[in-house]
């Protein structure tokens, strides 16, 4: 059956299918107005037009889809939807696992690597009745923010095809910007959900540390004790429903938590009595001019919401980077990869091998110097949120830049670090294992999204939720697209 055979009089044009959030999908096939075939062929329409301008896609598992599409739209006529997400489509980022799919992670070393088992998150997404459409492209090992690699080549913003789209979950955060479904997987190690997020415009969220389980498959294990898994999607409540169904304990993930089954609440409503902590820069980083001037009118609209804003609440100091993350990060990137000779990282990029290396230079007593002052930024947290509900900054300290560049050398004038500097307020949340989302709060003068990062108290992810929902509905952002051709 093509797409549009089973539309009923009245329902939604055929290319509009893969731009409906996963709330309307759902809706729809509650009434008939379409089903989950026409949609997967939607959005299989629609992820073949962007992958050809973007290069979004690793690996399609078109075929299934449409298998899966045919037994979710016979479960939705039988009156006997399987779960939560029944004939919604999603997209998993090609660090997480699904089975009998490879997984090339970026990496050229993996270029044989076809798991045979479910990454926790796909097997919750099947078990709910999503529809796993495609493996979304990636850097190697997710080591940098953007999802350029030398298996997928780059990866492009939808918003502009000259730009990144960001990364490493950055196929994910495009393809859903573009309209080629509603939702997607991600990975965030160093603010590889929310950078990408951010300069494509849509919701993405880093969960709590441990609430989604990342076993079995995670290839390679790198960013050990700061990857998350999590969604993205174009509204707060599909981010919510996304959450809700991956969040589980899983015993093979010795970082999960054994929380109870979470629900969230994303109807907007007022934020009287919440007191949220704004920060600009963090006390120290560089910020350009339009991120701040997107900021200071995001503070106002949350202000104008009923909540009580607390400005200028974070001050750390400018050597995090390198006394704190690099010295964690960097070596654990390096493990990773340990058990592979110099001929197994050949075809790797040379930033890559450039990081693993200084990983591997980097002692154990600088390794654990590092956590002990990882602890401390835990604790300065816990401080601030003794004083405020919550804390909200800019995502990422400019738009995108240029496609095919690790990053930038310099922001508003002042030097940063090319790979990590632009991105300040992203790693700092990944050290305390917090909760934090971006959602869209305006655009530069060219056009270019620019995000609003939500940092709540662990196991917190219901206020970013209301904040998120009630922002929402004060500036909609799902009204902008970008016009893909």
């Amino acid at each position: 059956m093509k797409a549009g055979k089973a539309r009923a009089d009245g329902a939604i044009e055929a290319n509009a299918l893969a731009r409906l959030s996963a709330v309307e999908l759902l809706e729809g096939y509650r009434t008939r107005r379409f089903t989950p075939r026409d949609v997967i062929e939607d959005v299989i329409a629609a992820l073949e037009l962007t992958n050809a301008s973007c290069n979004v896609v690793v690996t399609e598992t078109y075929d299934q889809a449409r298998k899966a599409a045919d037994v979710a739209t016979a479960a939705w006529s039988a009156g006997q939807p399987a779960g939560k997400l029944t004939g919604v489509p999603v997209s998993i980022k090609d660090l997480v696992y699904v089975a009998g799919v490879r997984a090339l992670g970026g990496a050229p070393a993996n270029r044989d690597l076809v798991p045979t088992v479910d990454g926790a998150v796909v097997a919750a997404l099947k078990a709910a009745g999503a529809i796993v459409t495609c493996k979304t492209t990636t850097c190697e090992s997710g080591y940098k923010l953007t999802a350029d690699s030398p298996v997928s080549g780059i990866t492009r913003n939808p918003w502009n095809t000259k730009r990144t789209s960001g990364g490493s979950s950055g196929g994910a955060a495009a393809s859903v910007a573009a309209g080629c479904g509603p939702l997607a997987i991600g990975t965030d190690g160093v603010g590889s959900i929310r950078v990408p997020s951010s300069f494509c415009g849509v919701v993405g969220i880093k969960p709590t540390f441990g609430l989604v389980p990342r076993s079995p498959g995670f290839s390679p294990p790198s960013w050990a004790s700061l990857a998350h898994t999590g969604p993205i999607a174009r509204t707060v409540a599909d981010a919510a429903l996304l959450l809700e169904v991956i969040a589980a304990h899983d015993l093979r993930d010795a970082a999960s938590l054994p929380v109870p089954e979470r629900s969230f609440d994303a109807a907007p409503v007022k934020l009287d009595g919440i007191r949220i902590g704004s920060s600009v820069d963090f006390g120290y980083a560089a910020v350009a001019p339009e991120i701040r001037k997107a900021f200071q009118s995001a503070v106002e609209t949350l202000g104008s919401l009923g909540a009580s804003i607390v400005p200028d609440c974070v001050h750390f100091e400018p050597d995090m980077l390198e006394r704190i993350l690099k010295p964690i990060a960097y070596t654990e990137q390096a493990a990773a990869v340990a058990a592979r000779d110099a001929s197994a990282l050949a075809g790797s990029d040379g930033d890559y091998r450039d990081v693993v290396a200084k990983g591997a230079a980097y002692s154990g007593v600088q390794y654990v110097e590092a956590s002990y002052r990882r602890n401390s930024l835990r604790g300065s947290f816990l401080e601030m949120f003794g004083k405020v509900d919550a804390i909200v900054t800019p995502t990422v300290a400019v738009t995108a830049f240029p496609a095919g560049a690790l990053g930038v050398d310099e922001v508003d004038g002042v030097a940063v670090d090319r790979h990590l500097g632009w991105s300040p307020f992203s790693w700092p949340i990944n050290l305390t294992g917090l909760p934090a989302a971006t959602i869209p709060c305006g655009f530069d003068s060219d056009g270019l999204p620019i995000g609003l990062q939500i940092i709540a108290p662990w196991l917190d992810e219901g206020l970013i939720f209301r904040i998120a929902a009630a922002f929402e509905r004060a500036r909609p952002w799902t009204e902008f697209r970008p016009q893909m051709s």
